[in-house]
């Protein structure tokens, strides 16, 4: 077993700069696109973290709830406006645990699919989602497309940021083999060094829609983005929605 098998490990290292700004995508064009496939019924995020798709979802006046490995992330969560009203089941997101439904849709955003890092806990996820949702549910990926001149490399050193204070640099290595990469940040500052690791299982939209057809699901709709943008072979990310049958 490995320590990113821990559900919990991304957030211990990452929860408390997780909302920092700059990091993260405006999360409205997806609280528009899932509520719309939402609708008057529920909707269900695995790995809801701090929040930032299903709080202005919640806002929206969808019914929410979440799953999340991390009790740091969650933490992050309850101490933002309406963040004690959605409930959040912890644990490994690939269980889909505590949760019973159905739901009307299932998400997994911002390429964490790929946080899996085995490909039988990936699929575990889609048959789990498939327990919950309800007749004619959808389940929504949205993750980026793999870059072959990236992979191609076995190892890749890069600068990161340079503020003031501080400098990071981050280092890559592939497995080509497994389609994972491991990833440390290295930061250096007047307090020292600090690491941050993370991991991923990547995967090719053709794989994923492998996967999912395995655990009974078939794609209905890829776009480019939340926009709804047509997807075709230069397109450098997907969202894809899922239904039974």
């Amino acid at each position: 077993m490995s320590v990113f098998d821990d559900p919990g490990h991304f957030g211990r290292f990452w929860a408390d700069t997780y909302d920092l700004p700059g990091g993260l995508p405006d999360p409205m064009p997806a609280v528009a696109f899932l509520a719309d496939l939402t609708g008057d019924g529920r909707a269900l995020e695995l790995a809801i973290g701090t929040g930032r798709v299903a709080l202005p979802l919640a806002a929206h006046g969808c019914a929410v709830e979440g799953v999340e490995g991390s009790p740091e992330m969650v933490a992050k969560l309850r101490d933002k406006p309406g963040g004690t009203d959605i409930p959040v089941s912890i644990g490994d997101m690939a269980d889909v645990p505590g949760v019973t439904g159905p739901y009307r849709l299932v998400f997994l955003v911002f390429n964490t699919l790929f946080n899996l890092t085995r490909e039988e806990r990936q699929a575990d996820c889609f048959r789990n989602v498939a327990r919950v949702l309800e007749p004619g549910g959808a389940f929504v990926i949205e993750t980026y497309v793999p870059d072959q001149a990236d992979i191609d490399r076995d190892e890749q050193v890069r600068p990161w940021e340079v503020t003031e204070n501080s400098a990071a640099i981050r280092l890559h290595r592939y497995d080509r083999e497994a389609q994972t990469f491991l990833r440390q940040t290295v930061t250096f500052d007047g307090t020292g060094v600090h690491l941050h690791p993370f991991a991923m299982r990547y995967m090719w939209p053709e794989q994923i829609d492998e996967m999912a057809a395995q655990a009974g699901f078939h794609l209905a709709e890829r776009y480019a983005g939340w926009d709804r943008s047509a997807f075709g072979a230069e397109s450098t990310s997907h969202v894809s929605v899922y239904r039974l049958g």
